[in-house]
């Protein structure tokens, strides 16, 4: 019980927080940008089904039998909205089957930890473009998601329970370079830890940095944190690199902390003056 309090306090902290207008201004400007596809891609059997999924790091899949349903033109204005997002369809009865589907369905499919979210077929046969696109919002886990309170919902649904943070700012000149390598080091712990960017340049993300203990000096910098126990650890890294980040995940796996270590040095200091 314990730990679920401390998991639930870390998320209430993360998102007491509202939206700004900036946050919401930049997530609809991410959802508009020029690279989203003309309509869903049509599925017609199973394997073509199982090369989509596989081929996204988030897939939505919108099982329609009668495709004269509002829902349909709704899921439909979903594809520009989300860019980064493969849409596909399908009414055939074998792809049905292998995902154990039994009715009017829009279902998403995530690489991160390998999971699928189905709504409710009565939640789907009402929904509208609001609450659909929340959903989308929310549980659209990427091998790297940022940060904002929508997706931190979705990132403590998730049941990977060990999530690394950079928290850096966008707009520094090292951080196209940075982001790349912290995208090659997240394959390597894909299903066991989620990758997740906090933008250090976004005003509302100060409280996150705060819970860390961090300082503005010691950015950028990986924070670590589990929320089964509310253990965490930080690594202040001047460069961001897949060994670094490796190695600083493989340590908290392990069961090193380089916090206590920091810790226990600063006491004996404060002991030896």
């Amino acid at each position: 019980m314990e730990a679920v309090a401390s998991r639930c306090l870390f998320l209430i902290f993360l998102v007491t927080c509202e939206l700004s207008p900036d946050i919401a201004a930049e997530i609809q400007a991410s959802s508009d940008g020029p690279g989203a596809s003309q309509g869903p891609v049509w599925l017609t059997d199973v394997p073509a089904a199982m090369e989509f999924i596989a081929a996204a790091e988030v897939a939505i899949i919108g099982f329609f039998q009668d495709l004269e349903m509002p829902v349909v033109s709704i899921f439909h204005s979903m594809v520009q909205k989300f860019p980064d997002v493969s849409f596909g369809m399908s009414n055939d009865s074998e792809v049905w089957a292998h995902y154990n589907i039994t009715g009017n369905t829009i279902s998403l499919f995530r690489l991160v930890d390998n999971k699928q979210l189905d709504l409710e077929s009565e939640d789907t046969e009402s929904i509208d473009a609001a609450k659909l696109s929340r959903f989308i919002e929310i549980n659209s886990l990427h091998l790297v998601t940022e940060y904002n309170p929508v997706t931190v919902i979705g990132l403590f649904n998730s049941m990977i329970q060990i999530h690394l943070l950079l928290i850096m700012n966008k707009a520094s000149p090292e951080y196209e370079e940075s982001i790349l390598r912290y995208q090659k080091a997240a394959k390597l712990f894909q299903g066991k830890i989620l990758f997740i960017l906090v933008d250090s340049g976004v005003k509302e993300n100060g409280k996150v940095i705060s819970f860390f203990k961090l300082k503005e000096s010691q950015l950028p910098a990986l924070a670590i944190y589990q929320t089964l126990d509310d253990e965490w650890d930080t690594l202040p890294t001047a460069e961001v690199s897949v060994e670094r980040v490796q190695n600083f995940c493989d340590g908290f796996l392990e069961g090193k902390r380089l916090r206590e270590n920091h810790e226990s040095e600063d006491k004996t200091s404060k002991v030896e003056l």
